[in-house]
């Protein structure tokens, strides 16, 4: 082992576009397994433009969404210079940074995240870890989840693992293997339909609560066949636009409606895929939606949900992807073939400057 400690900034911006998530955190190696302490977490927003061109990148041709890519690096560096400036963290290992996802297609070999340019190299003083999807998909993986090695090692303690956060995905172990998997869409639907009723999102699942779950909406959701196939799988943006709203819009429903209908059909997915007993674990911008939480117990009501504390349930992805690049430095595979359904284990990760 190269080191038994390390202080990483840890950097993840998500489909949900709420803003670019970082953490400090200082990882120890102590009787024989690995333990964290998150030092600080930042969520650094989002301007209007910069969410506009994000989301819009999955519509551009490829000289254009390189383009993209350029701007966006060099705007990441100088997010995270800023940051590691007024903080004066001095003392940062390495940087290890999951970038943004625009494109994301593992069946045909192809996902791409933003930010993650060799361009790095020359923009920090210290290393830059990045780019961990793209190693996984070239060996027949999904390329995600990518979090399911922190929580067999950081967070064992809890029989689930579950983040709802764009997508809600969920980790555990099974026949002495961590299976993990991506189970439907959550925050990039609620938000999207949240914000035609003039809200950033849906707070508290209130508007939620407001509407009536429409039937034929929730057994046709219920019916779409990304449910009845067997993981590994995964979603991206690609099946919200072109499978989930053109299938809601087909719907002559009031926007309550469609969120009272959303989140019932959340609910419903996940305890379709967690058994009725044991400890699950709740991180993610969808934690803080009670109504969420509310709807989930009642379809689970012998699972003990643990929210996680507000700075973990903010940053554990953050963390999470400090931690990778830990594993990637001390050259430790971290990602997991029973998870993505790569060809094998494999340590995944691009190491700039340093």
């Amino acid at each position: 082992m190269k080191k038994q400690k390390y202080k990483v900034l840890g950097v993840m911006s998500g489909t949900s576009l709420d803003g670019i998530d970082c953490a400090v955190v200082e990882f120890y190696f102590e009787q024989t397994r690995w333990q964290y302490k998150l030092v600080f977490g930042q969520t650094l927003a989002y301007t209007d433009q910069w969410v506009k061109r994000l989301r819009n990148a999955i519509n551009l041709n490829d000289r254009d969404l390189h383009l993209l890519n350029i701007d966006y690096t060099s705007f990441l560096a100088d997010q995270l210079n800023d940051f590691i400036e007024e903080h004066q963290f001095t003392d940062l290992d390495f940087i290890a940074s999951h970038g943004h996802t625009v494109l994301h297609q593992p069946a045909d070999g192809l996902t791409l995240q933003i930010g993650n340019l060799p361009l790095m190299a020359d923009l920090f003083d210290i290393p830059f870890v990045c780019d961990f999807r793209v190693q996984d998909v070239a060996l027949g993986g999904q390329g995600a989840p990518l979090v399911p090695i922190g929580d067999r090692l950081l967070f064992g303690e809890y029989d689930y693992c579950l983040n709802l956060g764009g997508f809600s995905n969920i980790s555990y172990e099974f026949d002495k293997q961590r299976i993990a998997f991506d189970i439907c869409p959550v925050n990039t639907l609620l938000n999207h339909f949240a914000q035609k009723e003039g809200l950033p999102f849906d707070e508290d699942g209130k508007l939620a609560q407001q509407g009536t779950v429409n039937k034929n909406l929730m057994v046709a959701t219920n019916n779409l066949y990304f449910y009845q196939e067997s993981h590994p799988k995964s979603l991206g943006m690609e099946q919200v636009n072109t499978i989930y709203l053109p299938l809601i819009q087909s719907f002559d429903c009031a926007n309550l409606a469609i969120l009272a209908t959303l989140t019932e059909h959340i609910a419903y997915q996940i305890a379709q895929v967690v058994d009725k007993k044991g400890r699950l674990l709740v991180t993610g911008g969808g934690a803080f939606n009670s109504f969420l939480i509310a709807r989930m117990q009642h379809y689970l009501p012998n699972i003990d949900i643990v929210i996680g504390d507000p700075a973990l349930t903010d940053f554990k992805e953050a963390i999470i992807f400090a931690f990778l690049g830990v594993l990637r430095i001390e050259n430790i595979n971290n990602v997991l073939s029973s998870v993505t359904g790569a060809k094998h284990d494999h340590c995944a990760g691009v190491v700039f400057g340093g």
